[in-house]
């Protein structure tokens, strides 16, 4: 049994726990998942079975869907409410123009630094690990995409403000250093309420099932669907296909498409390739023998 599960993850569960019980309900532990989601977010969190834990490795780049809430006047530990208040400051002069401001500044092509706690390596130890050892971490900053930072609501309370925000990035974007970023930007600091991710790549809140619904009954997109939901797909005639089958090179083809490319024959996926010249170079084989 092959193919993805997307999972809508309930708050609380770290990635790793909604991986192990998805080892439960699949009966297989090979189980993994395309792209963390911090115990406190809850949302689409998409995890691979069997033979298609080999697709997410190549699903991370894609584009991911946020709704979140930053409360401004508030700075933690962490860039989000599970760590320690560090400072507070009166966020009350802040005002809607302001922050809708300060949202367009961070989107873009933006140099971000991660929050400390996090999973970033360092010398090939986690960052979070570092800081629980009492290091000073210094992340160096990394180059992001934020396609979309829009400011949806504005709830003023005692010396702080709430501001609903829904997100659009690259892979790699932490959104509680947006979070930071923000309040930084007015000298009061910013901290995340709340974080949904609704969308990773085309794999929307709206086909996630809860833990509870998987454990009734399992949907999983079978690895044939899961390639062409995923990546753009290219129909082999059978002599290329049998070649496909050993991992060679295909001379001279068109892929049509820049980045991994799904191929199949007679409807079944047989391996990811990517343009190389005139050439097609295999990225991960998924059949082996003739085709």
């Amino acid at each position: 049994m092959s193919g993805l599960v997307v999972v809508d993850k309930p708050a609380g569960w770290t990635s790793h726990d909604v991986v192990g019980r998805m080892r439960r309900l699949a009966g297989t532990r090979k189980v993994g998942h395309a792209g963390t989601l911090d115990p406190m977010a809850t949302g689409v969190l998409v995890l691979g079975v069997g033979r298609a834990t080999r697709l997410l490795g190549h699903l991370q780049l894609a584009d991911k869907e946020y709704l979140a809430t930053i409360r401004l006047g508030v700075r933690t530990v962490t860039d989000d409410a599970e760590g320690e208040v560090v400072e507070t400051v009166d966020a009350s002069g802040v005002d809607a123009r302001s922050v809708a401001a300060g949202a367009r500044a961070l989107t873009g092509e933006i140099d971000q630094v991660p929050s400390s706690v996090s999973a970033v390596k360092i010398d090939g130890v986690r960052s979070y690990a570092r800081v629980r050892a009492g290091e000073d971490v210094q992340i160096p900053s990394r180059r992001v995409t934020v396609s979309t930072f829009e400011v949806e609501d504005l709830r003023p309370g005692a010396g702080v403000l709430d501001v609903d925000v829904r997100v659009v990035c690259s892979s790699g974007t932490y959104v509680r250093a947006l979070a930071r970023d923000l309040g930084d930007a007015f000298g009061v600091g910013g901290h995340l309420t709340m974080l949904r991710r609704t969308r990773v790549g085309g794999f929307g809140i709206d086909v996630a099932r809860t833990l509870e619904q998987h454990a009734e009954q399992l949907q999983m997109t079978g690895l044939d669907d899961a390639a062409r939901a995923c990546f753009p797909s290219h129909d082999l005639a059978p002599d290329a296909a049998r070649a496909v089958g050993f991992g060679r090179t295909l001379p001279d083809t068109d892929l049509g498409a820049a980045g991994p490319v799904a191929l199949f024959a007679d409807g079944t996926f047989l391996a990811l390739y990517e343009q190389s010249g005139a050439d097609a170079r295999p990225v991960a084989v998924f059949v082996q023998g003739p085709g």
